[in-house]
């Protein structure tokens, strides 16, 4: 048996003020807010989940905002860049807009790509990079349309303690086609057209440090939970430590650590977003999940008031 992993799932990171956050992903990069929730495991801690209109898999970037937490140092074990692809012709829009917002911009060539690089308020790297592949995003927000807006998920650059390890995993476990090496970076790509692209360094940097400003995981895509019980097995069969089904409510997930010490999930594509308030309404409330229902009126006290607003630039 042959697997190969179609892309991204979503993925996640640590940030800090919560209203910081979505000012940021929702009013500057014009993402929608999909969900309000909280950390399954960490119920005072929001999870907030910002994607395209209908929250595909492929598109999400998920947080959990610690206000007042340590700073983490981004480093090997870590996805190191969380790269948006953007339609092609709309690279001087961003970087026009995010000028506008007082963010620095950095241009940068690789892979025969141009792409801008900046980081968000929280010390996050991410980059904007043109490609054809994947569906606009109707989603028009604070003065980003469908022609400019983010489609998705570019793919991520991994760091990793062992990039020999990771490079094996990649392939040979997870069904990624090697494409080539410029400098530092091995790139290679999944089979869907978007959050299909990762690039891999392949020097050990640091170890890193988990805090605000990095990314705690990157999960993969599994098409039903069929699908994910075969990958879990298939990497479970290649020597790694899988954990057993986790019932995240949007999504079921397994976990492993990878050798290069990176945190992988293998998340389902379905349900999705819309099963517990409907498309149009969803994201502007806070749902809970089932066993934490009981505890709603505690939870929304401890909770930092949040709303989407549209922002206004320099």
């Amino acid at each position: 048996m042959e697997q190969k992993i179609a892309g991204i799932h979503h993925i996640t990171a640590i940030v800090g003020h919560p209203q910081q956050n979505v000012d940021f992903y929702a009013g500057v990069l014009g993402l929608r807010l999909v969900k309000q929730t909280v950390n399954f495991d960490d119920p005072e801690t929001y999870h907030l989940y910002f994607g395209d209109e209908g929250g595909k898999p492929g598109t999400i970037i998920t947080f959990f905002p610690w206000v007042n937490a340590y700073r983490g140092q981004i480093g090997s074990g870590q996805v190191g860049v969380t790269s948006f692809v953007v339609p092609v012709g709309s690279l001087p829009f961003w970087k026009t807009r995010l000028s506008s917002f007082e963010i620095e911009v950095q241009e940068q060539e690789r892979f025969n790509e141009q792409v801008l690089q900046f980081e968000d308020p929280h010390g996050l790297r991410l980059e904007l990079v043109e490609r054809e592949g994947g569906e606009l995003n109707s989603w028009t927000f604070g003065g980003v349309t469908p022609q400019t807006a983010i489609k998705g998920f570019g793919g991520a650059t991994l760091l990793s303690t062992q990039p020999q390890k990771t490079a094996e995993l990649l392939t040979s476990v997870m069904g990624l086609e090697y494409i080539g090496a410029e400098g530092d970076l091995a790139r290679y790509r999944a089979t869907s057209d978007i959050g299909n692209v990762i690039d891999l360094k392949l020097t050990p940097a640091a170890r890193g440090t988990m805090g605000v400003g990095t990314v705690h995981h990157i999960a993969w895509r599994a098409t039903d939970d069929a699908n994910q019980r075969e990958w879990q097995d298939w990497v479970a069969d290649h020597g790694y430590v899988v954990t057993a089904v986790q019932d995240r409510n949007y999504f079921n997930a397994v976990y492993f650590r990878e050798h290069g010490e990176i945190l992988f999930e293998i998340a389902t594509d379905p349900p999705g977003f819309a099963h517990d308030e409907t498309f149009e309404t969803m994201g502007t409330e806070l749902k809970l999940p089932a066993q934490y229902e009981r505890y709603r009126e505690q939870l929304v006290q401890s909770l930092i008031p949040i709303e989407v607003r549209e922002l206004k630039s320099e």
